[in-house]
């Protein structure tokens, strides 16, 4: 059965226009076990838009085979609003420009949707409500109304396609970095099989981040749900990882198709499709050990300036070293202008800004540690 493919009307912003949501489908649409993967939430970030392209045609290789024994949904562009906001040549796809704020925060709870309705339907079988609160999400979804506004529109099309799935990724990526995962505790180390054939450099863990992130939209939930309802077993069935690509400028045709050979042996692994003789070998070995987000000291510029990096991506660093230098171009002594900005936990270099002026409270570095944080509670991302 070749690929399903789903055009979503989200709007028409103008008459003339209109923007449309792709969704491609491998497999049965009520096929088990369900992988939802999605590309550019941050419409700027590019990587992910790549790795999708690849792993749209070894997917349909895999369908023409007769390999899919499950279902794999795939949107190989996650927000055509912000692919579209161009301003004097610049894409700006992180935040929406008519005030919606930041495309991947504050993500709503599905289970206050659910709740009520699965009050007293619940039993002691951890199958069975596995089965019944997926098919309440995706009815309660189902009949919510249209809004209005756009981007409300383009979430809740999202939500739809990805609430009832076993696996979630969303493939982002970061400014400089390494190749990392943002997932629960509670998925460690389910997903250690996802980390180690991604060949991510560090794993970090979250419950709640505190921003809404659209991965913890779709685990969450059965977090929630399983402390509403103690007596009946609730699994943590959806699995969701946020997946960074490494940094933005990390966009090339051999690094994405790697990147979708990997990302097509997990789900080989998993049994969404057969595999071919040898195709999946030995895992990797893991390149990092899981850590508390809670850890990864989020490194802040302490005024504008001019960055000057001393370590590289990946470089070790001690508490209190100094990582950058941040200088003040309009400083009248030139002996006087340069500020050091150092590293708050021993750790690891994971990102840095690849915008070299920054303005003050800007985030220029993630130092990945072990110890976790006095400072770093509540909110743990980067708007």
């Amino acid at each position: 059965m070749p690929r399903h493919v789903e055009r979503i009307v989200l709007s028409r912003p103008a008459p003339g226009t209109e923007r449309v949501l792709r969704v491609y489908r491998w497999g049965d649409e009520a096929a088990r076990p369900k992988a939802y993967i999605q590309a550019s939430l941050h419409a700027d970030e590019t990587p992910g838009l790549l790795v999708a392209h690849h792993l749209t045609r070894l997917l349909d290789e895999a369908e023409a085979a007769g390999r899919l024994s499950g279902q794999v949904v795939l949107v190989p562009y996650a927000n055509p609003v912000g692919l579209g906001q161009f301003v004097n040549g610049q894409q700006l796809g992180r935040y929406e420009l008519s005030g919606g704020g930041n495309f991947n925060r504050h993500w709503p709870e599905l289970d206050a949707l659910v709740g009520e309705e699965l009050d007293g339907r619940l039993t002691e079988d951890a199958e069975a409500n596995v089965a019944l609160i997926r098919e309440t999400l995706k009815t309660a979804l189902a009949r919510q109304p249209e809004p209005s506004k756009e981007l409300d529109r383009l979430r809740l099309a999202l939500a739809r396609q990805a609430c009832d799935a076993d696996l979630v990724l969303d493939l982002h990526c970061d400014d400089e970095a390494l190749f990392h995962l943002f997932i629960i505790p509670q998925h460690w180390p389910a997903l250690e099989d996802l980390a180690r054939e991604l060949g991510a450099q560090a794993v970090l863990l979250a419950e709640d981040s505190g921003g809404g992130s659209f991965d913890e939209a779709f685990s969450g939930p059965w977090l929630r749900l399983a402390r509403r309802f103690p007596d009946a077993p609730i699994q943590p069935a959806c699995q969701a990882a946020t997946v960074e690509l490494r940094g933005t400028a990390d966009v090339h045709d051999e690094v994405a198709c790697r990147d979708a050979e990997a990302i097509l042996r997990v789900l080989v692994r998993r049994g969404y499709l057969e595999g071919e003789g040898g195709e999946t070998g030995e895992l990797p070995p893991a390149l990092c050990e899981a850590t508390d987000l809670e850890a990864c000291d989020t490194v802040k510029a302490p005024a504008a300036g001019v960055l000057s990096y001393r370590v590289g991506l990946g470089a070790l660093v001690a508490k209190g070293e100094t990582i950058a230098d941040l200088i003040d171009p309009a400083a009248e002594d030139p002996q006087a202008a340069r500020q050091e900005i150092r590293s708050a936990t021993d750790g690891f270099l994971l990102s840095r800004c690849s915008h070299k002026f920054v303005s003050a409270g800007a985030s220029v570095a993630k130092v990945v540690g072990r110890e976790r944080l006095a400072h770093r509670t509540g909110y743990l991302l980067e708007d």
